[in-house]
């Protein structure tokens, strides 16, 4: 993307204020254009990430580097409303922490668990908030906050980040697997992201894999991947495992898989099994796509005793090629950086339609 262009013509006083550098974040209130130049090379961008049980909102400058952080919880307050109220509150609080004013923000990136048009910036649909079915989330943005916006799936955004400055950095084809409580995929082709017509690639949840269930997926119900290697399934199957020891029901995916290493031969059955399925899933995706990089994040994905057995399963399918393997180097971050890098994206291109 270009930078924004010189401004046309100046009077002294905004001659004046570009000679001087301004503290972090303080843009000038006058609207003339060189003002508005002063602005966007000094100004503030805003990530948002919505998780379905809470949210993150990230105050960044314009070379992308992060000043200050804030997270509430969205349990009680998930409607499309209540959420924007959550994020104005949200920014104003960043902005004050950081002796900043709202004339200094110029754009907002966010991120939505679930379905979601880029390009119209609308949420389509998503199981992890109620009521969230066709909601216009960028022109709400924009309403509240006066500044554009733009919206964008979680995991994409995710892909984004790791895109940007993250363990892909430089790798124009590759796919970022985010495997938790759900199973999707963010992916990257000669250095654009893929919607799909619908706006639901990468949806691998879905996925049909040697050993896993062949039943048609109900609506609302996880698809066949996810069902088998999704965090539920995991602990399910542990339980089943270790049904004598109630002590041990309680484990999550990453210790299960922890205990595996540690030698532990029902820990090691769960663990392999699931290796096995997602290496499947790997494989498959990349004889269609051919990326040479996969990125795992997500509360399961960036556990190392799964990256090494799956890519132990990998050594026995490497035709045509083999993918590398790598665990996402901006963990939980990921989505948040994405959506920083979608403000810094939509504040210069709304910066080159002025000119």
């Amino acid at each position: 993307m270009n930078s924004s262009s010189n401004a046309n013509s100046a009077a002294p006083a905004a001659k004046k204020a570009r000679a001087t550098k301004p503290a972090r974040g303080k843009a000038p209130t006058d609207r003339r254009t060189g003002s508005r130049r002063l602005a966007e090379e000094h100004g503030l961008v805003v990530g948002v990430d919505i998780g379905g049980s809470n949210l993150r909102v990230a105050l960044a400058d314009i070379q992308g580097k992060v000043l200050e952080k804030w997270s509430t919880s969205t349990r009680a307050t998930s409607s499309p409303d209540m959420v924007i109220a959550q994020i104005v509150q949200g920014i104003d609080s960043l902005l004050r922490q950081s002796s900043s004013s709202r004339c200094a923000l110029l754009s907002v990136g966010a991120g939505a668990p679930g379905v979601t048009d880029a390009k119209a910036g609308v949420v389509l649909a998503t199981s992890y908030l109620k009521g969230w079915r066709g909601v216009p989330f960028q022109h709400l943005l924009e309403s509240a906050l006066g500044v554009p916006a733009a919206v964008e799936n979680d995991v994409r955004l995710a892909a984004l980040g790791e895109h940007s400055m993250g363990a892909a950095r430089g790798v124009d084809d590759f796919v970022f697997l985010a495997i938790g409580t759900g199973i999707a995929a963010g992916i990257f082709a000669n250095g654009k992201l893929i919607r799909g017509i619908n706006c639901t690639a990468g949806e691998i949840g879905y996925m049909y894999v040697p050993g896993a269930t062949e039943e048609p997926t109900k609506s609302g119900a996880p698809g066949s991947l996810e069902g088998m290697i999704g965090g539920d399934n995991i602990r399910l199957q542990w339980s089943k495992a270790c049904n004598a020891d109630t002590r041990l029901h309680n484990l999550t995916a990453t210790e299960i898989f922890a205990r595996a290493s540690a030698g532990d031969p029902m820990a090691k059955s769960v663990l392999d099994r699931s290796a096995q399925l997602l290496a499947y899933a790997v494989y498959n995706i990349s004889l269609v796509l051919n990326s040479s990089l996969f990125v795992l994040g997500g509360g399961i994905g960036v556990s190392m005793p799964l990256r090494d057995a799956t890519e132990r399963v990998l050594e026995q399918h490497n035709e045509p090629s083999r993918p590398r393997l790598v665990i996402s180097s901006l963990g939980t971050d990921a989505q948040l950086n994405g959506a920083i890098r979608l403000a810094l994206i939509t504040a210069k291109t709304h910066s080159k339609r002025r000119v």
